[in-house]
């Protein structure tokens, strides 16, 4: 069975577009980083506060930045906790829904990117795009904070 499997045309494609298209290569690296943060999030728990990773931010200033929070109102959503991720940090939710679609988006494009060679021009530019207006999406309150902060 996984001779026949090892034979078939399709896995043919996945093991040659491996090696020739570095586009699912990246795909499969983001999607593992993902994957990564998602579990993080899952294995650290919010109420015995335990994150090996502490903001750096505010060990040097004292104070708060913008990502404060983000690793316990990751933890919270995923154990489902939904109110109290959003008191840890407001714009929690939406950086994790960007985070939960492009894991989707990682795994849809490569699929497509091996079943429909005749398309991947226009794959990528709908990926581009797509992940593009998703991250203005999630991360404009950020990126507004830091330019009224610098300007």
């Amino acid at each position: 069975m996984i001779q026949s499997l090892r034979n078939s045309d399709t896995f043919r494609k996945i093991r040659k577009g491996f090696r020739d298209e570095p586009y699912l290569v990246i795909n499969i690296v983001f999607a593992g980083l993902l994957v990564l943060i998602f579990a993080y999030s899952a294995i650290f728990s919010p109420d015995k506060n335990d994150y090996p990773v502490v903001c750096l931010h505010e060990k040097l200033t004292g104070q708060q930045c913008f990502s404060c929070g983000l690793s316990h109102s990751f933890s919270l959503i995923v154990r489902g906790r939904i109110g109290e991720a959003y008191s840890w940090n407001p714009f929690g939710f939406r950086v994790f829904l960007f985070f939960a679609s492009q894991l989707i988006m990682r795994i849809v494009f490569s699929v497509l990117w091996v079943k429909h060679e005749e398309t991947r021009q226009q794959l990528i530019v709908l990926d581009s795009a797509g992940s593009l207006l998703i991250f203005l999406m999630a991360f404009w309150p950020f990126m507004a904070s830091i330019f009224r902060s610098v300007f």
